[in-house]
């Protein structure tokens, strides 16, 4: 089941990326972070960065290290995940979900609402401007 309103630009998530897309696109279900505000007239999508566990193999400026103040719910246990820009996508609000903990006493099932702080979603913002080329507006970001 995916979201049903628009969430705020550093909002952690989970994507499903299982079905419509094709190696080496992504293709399973991770976290990713919003990166884009609502738009009008833009109902039901956002634009995603995925985040991975897995360091780069190579030093390259569309790709960034994040420390999580908290680990993201099993199996996304880790502190320090990389946003890998050169993944960005724009999906539908289907493919996204929020993640899911214990239930609350009252037997409702409870979500965590991660996000990056605001220094972060900079750098990733600016990774994405490398992904895409547009590496001269960064001004000396990463």
């Amino acid at each position: 089941m995916g979201i049903r309103y628009p969430v705020a630009p550093g909002t952690i998530l989970l994507c499903d990326y299982d079905s419509g897309f094709r190696a080496p696109e992504m293709v399973k279900r991770r976290p990713v972070v919003v990166v884009s505000p609502r738009l009008p007239r833009r109902d039901q999508l956002c634009t995603v960065v995925p985040l991975s566990t897995t360091p780069p193999a190579r030093d390259v400026p569309y790709v960034c290290l994040i420390e999580l103040l908290d680990p993201l719910p099993a199996p996304f246990t880790a502190t320090r995940v990389w946003a890998k820009a050169d993944m960005l996508a724009t999906v539908c609000f289907d493919r996204l979900d929020l993640f899911r903990t214990a239930r609350d006493p009252s037997g409702r099932r409870a979500y965590l609402r991660p996000s990056l702080r605001s220094e972060d979603l900079h750098r990733v913002r600016a990774c994405i401007l490398h992904a895409i080329g547009w590496h001269d507006l960064t001004q000396g970001d990463p």
